[in-house]
């Protein structure tokens, strides 16, 4: 199985990199004049040690020719290696940028689902530490593998070309190296793998450590956090640790069984040199190939490790992109422009875990411009509504309607246009503070972002920061309060004024005061929209022109707050829970 995934993995790079077929050809090129002026050196040394080989019978001319001739050769040979380096530089880089570019194009059009199924760090280290890895072993792969083979191909042409038998000596123990490198390279593939599985995980927890500190320490989770990671760590040290021990014997094997050949290459060599088939600049150069020839395979060795590395990572990248992306929009789907707010909820059944049921027969008709409460005890589906009507998640049975129209027959992007939502979770960019305002309509004039930040009253502490409205926030805001941050949010959706608006929490954070500001803006803004209001506060909700009272997935109680508190029901005792002493 893995041997097949290792195949499948070594296919698809090489599907990466057949789009750039003229660099490669042009490395081709370039790798073959680099071999073919190399090995013609050794050619030039034999030929120049020929010239000085008997006492008194010294060819100075000759000699100087000869030195004239490689001293083109070499710099010409310079010349073409740089010019590889270049084109192999190029190429990997781009592939890089390509694979990276569609890991995080798949990033974006993933469901939700896998997003929260599985760990942030994980995912973020696929595209930044696989794909650098990945970068790595194909830059040395480009760089010595082509080199690498032409030499062996070349030196083996030219050993021929000077004496067939000795050469037939090399080729004999040649196969001895290429098992030795053949047989760890397949014992390293799942090692890489296994390092590169763990420090997805060490990645994870440390993203998870750092975007939650205050939560740690404030719990005193230190000790068990550093033993937590202390464990993904050690277990890091000990794939990597065996990863490089058998990944690093393979040069050791190779430079023996080359070690080897060069003796036996010498001995033959000698002995032929002695009975007159070969001159001794013959010799000399046979030497020098046999030298040239056994080099590769070290170098390979090497860049076989790296490539075992790169192959792992690149396959943990590839699974990322391989993942079933969403439920595409259907071709002749609906751009919703302008929405009136009717909503229709009908028969929808959903739940995250097939095994677990959630909302079961969910029915609801919401008119044009009305205010929509829903509330009820955590977990009962409250979040989830949201997460259905913006198609965040796709209903299991049933289907929700916009106007008429099934929403999975309007495109996501024109449904999610059309609502403007604060969460409970606030989420700011790393930027100014008028680029986060203006997230959603980036061309808002200078007065717009303002008019919005001050129904938001949020301009007041906009103003004192050092450079108001220019002022470079961290990522996530983290330079700011929660209610502050809270308030952006809120600034955000005011200066779009979506015709629906998705309220969950949206005053959490914020003081008591503030928030009494914010209700009568939100009053404001929600006129003549279609709004659904997730709230724990009660009090925040008694002007809803009606509100839902779920529990276990199911409405159990609807109508206003004055119905529902004569009702003395469910929603009775929420309400009055709140101001009980």
């Amino acid at each position: 199985m893995a041997v097949i995934k290792h195949r499948s993995t070594i296919k698809r790079v090489l599907g990466c990199i057949s789009r750039y077929q003229w660099a490669v050809t042009a490395s081709l090129i370039c790798a073959f004049v680099t071999v073919l002026l190399t090995l013609y050196v050794p050619i030039l040394i034999g030929r120049a040690i020929d010239c000085v080989a008997g006492k008194g019978n010294v060819d100075f001319a000759g000699m100087a020719a000869i030195l004239k001739q490689m001293a083109i050769v070499i710099s010409l040979t310079a010349a073409a290696q740089w010019l590889m380096s270049h084109i192999n530089n190029w190429m990997t880089y781009q592939v890089v940028k390509d694979i990276r570019t569609q890991a995080f194009h798949k990033l974006e059009i993933l469901p939700l689902k896998y997003v929260d199924s599985h760990s942030h760090g994980d995912i973020i280290s696929r595209i930044i530490a696989d794909i650098d890895q990945f970068s790595d072993g194909l830059l040395m792969g480009f760089t010595q593998l082509f080199t690498g083979v032409l030499t062996i191909l070349g030196t083996l042409l030219f050993m021929f070309y000077i004496n067939p038998v000795i050469a037939a000596v090399v080729v004999v123990i040649t196969p001895v190296s290429l098992f030795a490198a053949s047989f760890i390279a397949k014992k390293t593939y799942h090692l890489f793998q296994m390092q590169s599985k763990t420090r997805g995980e060490l990645t994870s927890l440390i993203d998870e450590m750092l975007g939650n500190q205050k939560v740690v320490q404030a719990f005193g989770h230190e000790k068990e956090a550093q033993e937590k990671f202390e464990t993904i760590n050690e277990e890091l040290r000990i794939w990597g640790l065996k990863a490089t021990f058998f990944s690093s014997i393979t040069n050791p094997a190779t430079r023996f069984v080359n070690s080897f050949v060069y003796a036996c290459v010498g001995i033959a060599g000698a002995f032929a040199a002695i009975n007159g088939l070969l001159t001794v600049g013959q010799l000399t150069s046979f030497l020098n190939y046999a030298n040239q020839y056994t080099k590769p395979f070290n170098e390979i060795s090497g860049v076989v490790t790296e490539l075992q590395n790169a192959l792992a990572s690149a396959a943990r990248v590839f699974e990322l992109i391989d993942e079933e992306p969403q439920i595409p929009d259907d071709p002749d789907a609906l751009v919703l422009s302008e929405a009136n707010g009717e909503v229709h909820l009908e028969h929808v059944d959903f739940s995250y875990n097939p095994q677990v049921s959630l909302i079961e027969n969910m029915n609801l008709l919401v008119k044009p411009g009305q205010r929509v409460a829903i509330v009820g005890p955590t977990g009962c589906g409250k979040s989830t509504v949201i997460n259905l009507l913006m198609r965040f998640y796709d209903v299991d049975s049933g289907s929700i309607q916009v106007d008429g129209t099934d929403i999975r027959h309007i495109t996501r992007e024109s449904l999610r246009s059309n609502y403007g939502m604060v969460l409970q979770e606030t989420w700011l960019k790393s930027g100014t503070i008028r680029e986060n305002i203006a997230y959603g309509k980036p061309e808002a004039s200078e007065e717009e972002v303002i008019l919005a930040a001050k129904e938001a009253h949020a301009h007041s502490f906009i103003e004192r920061m050092p450079n108001g409205y220019d002022t470079v926030i961290s990522e996530d805001g983290g330079n700011l309060s929660q209610g502050q941050k809270q308030l952006l949010c809120i600034a955000r959706v005011m200066l779009c004024l979506p015709p629906m608006l998705i309220l969950d929490e949206a005053t959490s954070s914020i003081d008591t005061r503030t928030e009494i500001k914010i209700q009568k803006a939100f009053s404001k803004m929600m006129e003549g929209r279609t709004s659904f209001i997730v709230a724990h506060r009660l009090s925040t909700i008694k002007e809803a022109d009606v509100i839902l009272v779920m529990k276990d997935g199911h409405i159990i109680e609807q109508g206003t707050h004055e119905n529902l508190l004569l009702q003395n029901g469910f929603y009775a005792q929420l309400y009055n829970s709140q101001f009980a002493v």
